[in-house]
């Protein structure tokens, strides 16, 4: 145990002494020896000296013996009462303890009786179930045997006869709205086809999805028309172009928003006035010659885009789309002619700060390349470029400044940095695009994309500048009655989806033919 400070003290100063008295002593015998004379006065001094100090040091030892048991019973009490203070808190825990112990064993017992209350209830519940089942069973087994059919015969034949009834029932009470509502609201039609006309597509979207076919004289307009229409009606159907034959002198103008379409429709009908022979069997066989042309002509305006760059070693199928792009429009600004414009300044731009200039022109001219199919497969054109450059092997280089020229991901190279620049260069410079033509072609697409979702629909043309859709069903799998319900489906549909200026023509033809020949 250490000893208090008062204790080492008194020692320290007892030995003090102890040592100063050796010391006298030793000095005095020294005296003794030298100087026999002052020997009896010495010896009683150092016996008064030594018989002090014994005094001095005992008072001393018994002080800091004083102190050290006072320090003691001090630094005992404190540690009584913390002792005390400890035992307390302990007690009230315990307490606390034992009342949630209790507290929860009370909740135990409540719980274990409501689960045996609940296993019972339980138990019962099975028991209904089980004598509902059984009744239900021999309820079904009793019909079965009355009816003589069983239970999903029975049901395939009831929904099967409601489903008739229901659809005829609908088709007729809608024909029946619709000849009131015609009969009722002549002005108002009146008034909605004047809202029409002041409400359609500007003159400059009709220079750009407008054709103009020469004539050599106008009495090839009825012939173009055929008995009865016959031939025009034709003509829009293989094509999904709309034939526009008026007044204009020796011309034909032919309206589309594809330009695809638009361009087979011209080859067709330049051909037909050539040939002399229109009927409908000559169209048809004039409409498939035009498009195997317009797929040539692609794969040649590919190939030129190509040499124009001065990129080789494309895949084929790379270039054929590069060359569909040049019937492929946005924001009225071609997109082929963007993709080599893009090329060339992301050359440029690789060529100032010292990277490959051809593999730049490369990315460059195929940043787009999603755009020549995005009307065809679901998806993004960033994304479908993607997966046309991954399937035809283009490097990664490539792939990702496809990816990225959007800002979608982040560019990985320099070259995927420089296309993007270049993109936004050749798109925002002064008259590039117009905002107008890409939202009136986007809606002619979008009625297009929701009548071809429905089934039995052969195909579909948006024609009139948007103001008419023409659907194709396929007659062994939608009937007269299908129809009204289809028509009415699909004009809802449009009316939900889409914001069009006017009113759109929902027009549903069920057309079949029998063809056999005589040998």
């Amino acid at each position: 145990m250490e000893l208090p400070i008062g204790v080492v003290i008194a020692i320290a100063v007892c030995t003090a002494i102890v040592g100063a008295v050796i010391s006298s002593f030793v000095t005095l015998s020294v005296k003794k020896k030298s100087d026999a004379k002052t020997i009896g006065t010495a010896e009683d001094r150092k016996r008064e000296i030594i018989d002090e100090a014994l005094k001095i040091a005992e008072t001393k030892k018994r002080e800091a013996l004083l102190e050290a048991k006072e320090e003691n019973l001090k630094t005992k009490n404190e540690l009584d009462k913390e002792t005390k203070e400890r035992r307390s808190e302990l007690q009230r825990y315990e307490r606390r303890v034992l009342s949630k112990e209790e507290a929860i064993d009370k909740k135990a017992d409540t719980i274990a009786k409501k689960e045996e209350a609940l296993n019972k209830k339980e138990e019962e519940l099975d028991r209904v179930k089980e004598e509902v089942a059984k009744l239900n069973e021999q309820r079904i087994q009793e019909l079965e045997r009355i009816s003589g059919l069983t239970s999903e015969q029975a049901k395939d034949f009831l929904l099967k006869t409601v489903e008739d009834e229901v659809k005829l029932d609908t088709a007729k009470m809608i024909k029946e709205l619709e000849n009131r509502a015609k009969e009722e609201a002549g002005k108002k039609a009146k008034e909605c086809v004047v809202t029409a006309i002041q409400k359609c597509a500007a003159d400059h979207v009709s220079e750009t999805t407008i054709s103009v076919v020469q004539l050599p004289n106008d009495e090839m307009k009825g012939r173009i028309i055929g008995r009865e229409g016959r031939n025009i009606r034709t003509l829009e159907t293989m094509t999904g172009v709309d034939l526009i034959i008026d007044d204009t002198p020796e011309a034909v103008i032919l309206s589309g928003f594809d330009p695809i379409r638009r361009e087979v429709a011209r080859i067709a009908l330049e051909k037909l006035i050539v040939d002399g022979r229109i009927h409908p069997a000559r169209i048809e066989e004039m409409v498939e010659k035009a498009q195997k042309e317009v797929e040539i002509m692609m794969k040649e305006e590919g190939e030129a885009a190509t040499l124009e760059v001065g990129v080789h070693g494309i895949h084929p199928e790379l270039v054929r789309l590069l060359g569909k792009m040049k019937f492929r429009t946005s924001y009225g600004q071609n997109a082929l002619k963007h993709s080599i414009e893009v090329a060339h300044l992301t050359g440029l731009l690789a060529a100032e700060v010292g990277v490959d200039v051809k593999m730049a022109k490369r990315a460059g001219l195929l940043h787009d390349i999603g755009k020549s199919l995005d009307h065809d497969i679901e998806g993004s054109h960033i994304q479908i470029g993607v997966d046309l450059c991954r399937k035809y092997k283009e490097s990664a280089v490539v792939i990702n400044a496809v990816e990225s020229h959007h800002g979608d991901v982040e560019p990985e190279s320099l070259i995927a940095c420089l296309v993007q620049a270049a993109d936004t260069i050749s798109a925002a410079r002064p008259g590039a695009r117009r905002e107008t033509l890409e939202t009136y072609t986007n809606r002619l697409k979008q009625l297009e994309e929701i009548t071809n979702n429905y089934k039995g629909v052969d195909k579909s043309f948006a024609i009139q500048a948007g103001r008419e859709v023409r659907i194709m069903v396929v007659p062994e799998q939608i009937n007269d009655a299908d129809m009204v319900l289809m028509a009415r489906d699909i004009s809802k549909q449009i009316e939900a989806e889409l914001s069009y200026p006017g009113q759109i023509k929902v027009n549903v033809i069920r057309e079949s033919r029998v063809i056999d020949y005589a040998k």
